[in-house]
């Protein structure tokens, strides 16, 4: 199996659940709150590293609790960090309403350390990129700094994805440097200007996205499942009743580089991001709902006799 290395954020996740969110100026009794490890990236990289991938994770933290959380996170998963302790800024940190009825979630992320990422962490960690089979990132560090990435790791062959998350508008020379790109409905519309609801719309859209570049685009459709350009939709799996659906497109994509890293087809990979994510929102919080390798395996074997 080649080596995963993910470029991202990690910011500790302050999780509040409540029947609703408050109006501005009001204040409402909330139902719980747990402090757990988050961002994109690392969860990302944590969902890998217990599926049994070879993942690094590169980022840079402040020096303070959340980023001993942040380390005993990754040793808890098996992810090496490739990291750069700032010692003028707080590690990041992230507010997360989730609402108790729906499990659905709203998101304020502060990155903190991680946002004064630079091209220089890419250069400084230039081995562990080039030696390796995957390179993933996302949007939550500087855009640029996500291209340098993608830049390098193309340059020397390797497999790139992109999560253009959350949605922001991007240079039209980063499309091509994606073998894969793996936006949800309103991340693709941001980068389309096409709607994606229903299979057509999103047929249609991830036209456009090759037109710009990327190899291969997957878009991920929530309770639908993953629209995988060239094959069709891929529906999604149900695992038990959705708790939260927050660590969802992280559990798929940290799935994704771990079966492509094996080797594995486009379509068994889209499955196996989909029957991860599926498990993922049956249980609280991002990184802690991040299933383990025989799970997803026990869970796909049970779907292939049902």
């Amino acid at each position: 199996m080649g080596q995963i290395v993910i470029l991202g954020v990690f910011v500790a996740d302050t999780t509040f659940r409540a029947a609703r969110m408050p109006k501005m100026g009001e204040t409402i009794l909330g139902d719980s709150f747990v402090l757990g490890p988050g961002g994109k990236g690392s969860n990302q990289a944590v969902a890998a590293g217990k599926l049994g991938g070879d993942v690094s994770f590169i980022t840079r933290l402040g020096k303070d609790d959340f980023a001993k959380l942040a380390l005993k996170t990754w040793q808890d998963a098996q992810v090496k960090p490739a990291i750069i302790e700032d010692e003028e800024n707080n590690t990041g940190a992230a507010f997360i309403f989730v609402d108790t009825k729906s499990g659905d979630n709203a998101i304020i992320i502060a990155p903190g350390a991680a946002g004064k990422i630079t091209p220089d962490i890419l250069h400084h960690n230039k081995t562990l990129i080039t030696e390796s089979r995957i390179f993933m990132t996302q949007l939550e560090q500087p855009v640029e700094v996500a291209l340098e990435g993608l830049k390098l790791a193309k340059e020397h062959g390797k497999i790139t994805i992109l999560n253009p998350a959350p949605a922001a508008s991007l240079p039209d020379e980063i499309f091509g440097l994606c073998d894969y790109i793996t936006p949800n409905e309103t991340e693709t519309e941001a980068l389309t200007g096409l709607p994606v609801h229903t299979l057509e719309e999103a047929e249609k859209a991830a036209h456009a996205l090759a037109q710009k570049g990327v190899g291969t685009p997957i878009i991920t459709m929530g309770a639908q499942g993953a629209y995988l350009y060239g094959h069709g939709l891929i529906p999604a799996y149900h695992a038990g009743e959705v708790v939260e659906t927050t660590g969802a497109g992280d559990a798929f994509n940290g799935a994704l580089a771990t079966a492509l890293a094996e080797g594995q087809t486009d379509i068994q990979a889209v499955h196996f991001g989909c029957a991860t994510s599926a498990i993922a929102v049956t249980r609280a919080g991002a990184a802690p709902s991040m299933p383990a390798r025989k799970e997803v395996e026990k869970f796909l074997a049970s779907q292939k006799g049902a």
